[in-house]
């Protein structure tokens, strides 16, 4: 299953999020959340932390910038770029993804 949360600004739309994860994953759920805003604050609303979230914003900022090495493949995204937070939510700054589903179709 994969869900977005989309709307205009200021419309709770990072609070739901961080909501709707967290209750999927104390459910069971294996969670990947995902932050692609250009004000990425649902690390903190998942409860990374701030030095975490702000850790993998820069991460992001840097391959914005051509600092560094994009991830090959979804694995590799989430070893590199991603947290594990609070109810088993893995966490994951993001600016664009390529290719959502690689392999065969």
């Amino acid at each position: 299953m994969k869900i977005a949360v989309v709307g205009k600004g200021g419309s709770g739309k990072t609070t739901t999020s961080a909501i709707v994860a967290r209750v999927l994953a104390r459910q069971g759920t294996a969670v990947v959340a995902l932050d692609g805003d250009t004000n990425p604050n649902l690390g903190l609303s998942l409860g990374i932390g701030v030095e975490e979230t702000e850790r993998l914003v820069g991460m992001r900022q840097a391959l914005d910038a051509a600092e560094g090495e994009h991830a090959a493949d979804w694995d590799s995204l989430l070893d590199l770029f991603g947290s594990d937070g609070p109810d088993g939510v893995r966490f994951a700054v993001v600016s664009q993804i390529d290719n959502p589903e690689p392999g065969c179709p």
